[in-house]
């Protein structure tokens, strides 16, 4: 199975690539199975999918037009806080879902990438305040399917790496109630092309999640463009494969179907 579960379309604030473009190169790079998953953030960068109707009616074309050369699935990037849960709460009953990644852009309202949120704290600090927020939503809110990126802050953290182990005792929190709810992580391979010098989630993380006994994970390009579609993709199934893990994910109705490596 070849599958790519994490691609920003023209409905997202940071894409100008209409949804039938990565479909069209998905079938001509011989992918098995898409899944659509564009942002909807709320907060300070305002990177929000007004459209909703139309986003869905798009995916639902694509899914005929399409029907007999690949599998199309509809998703959503949630960038989540915990104080906005309301809001995405309301989003996901309203609309039919195969997928969300529930990531995490902001904290305290103020962007990552900009480094507002990281602005005045230590890097010890902000990291905390960062993998804080994650916990406390997952403990709110369970209306999703994979946590994107887990590690982002790394993407964005001036001062180099912060080491794992530092971190470690509030990521097994995370990890472990995603375990016993059932819920995953995703690999992301926008790693490579943004040049960190490890994974995302980092190794550590992804074989602590396996020595923890998690199961669920997908693999996603985090495409902004048809460039990367796919990217690394098999790749990051040979590797997953090479430290003990036995399946990855897509998923149906919010249902993981588990995939051998």
């Amino acid at each position: 199975m070849f599958a790519d579960y994490h691609i920003h379309s023209n409905f997202s604030c940071d894409s100008n690539t209409p949804m039938e473009d990565y479909i069209k190169q998905a079938i001509k790079i011989n992918l098995d199975e898409i899944c659509i998953t564009d942002h909807t953030d709320v907060g300070n960068n305002g990177c929000v999918i007004c459209d909703y109707e139309n986003y869905f009616k798009e995916i639902k074309r694509l899914k005929e037009k399409y029907a007999n050369k690949i599998s199309i699935k509809q998703g959503m990037e949630f960038g989540m806080q915990a104080h906005h849960k309301d809001y995405f709460e309301n989003i996901f009953n309203k609309y039919p879902f195969d997928f969300i990644i529930m990531s995490f852009h902001l904290v305290e309202d103020k962007d990552l990438w900009d480094r507002s949120f990281q602005h005045g704290k230590t890097q010890a600090q902000y990291n905390q305040r960062y993998y804080e927020e994650i916990y406390n939503t997952i403990n709110v809110y369970n209306k999703y399917s994979v946590l994107g990126h887990l590690d982002l802050i790394r993407r964005y953290d001036d001062f180099g790496e912060y080491p794992f182990k530092k971190s470690k005792e509030i990521i097994e929190k995370i990890l472990t109630h995603i375990i016993e709810n059932q819920k995953g992580i995703e690999l992301n391979t926008s790693s490579f092309r943004y040049g960190l010098k490890d994974l995302m989630p980092s190794k550590d993380i992804l074989k602590f999640y396996k020595e923890l006994n998690g199961e669920i994970i997908t693999i996603g390009s985090d495409s902004h463009n048809t460039k990367y579609l796919g990217y690394k993709i098999k790749d990051m199934q040979e590797f997953l494969k090479s430290i003990g893990y036995k399946y990855f994910a897509t998923f149906d109705k919010m249902k993981p179907i588990f995939h051998k490596l």
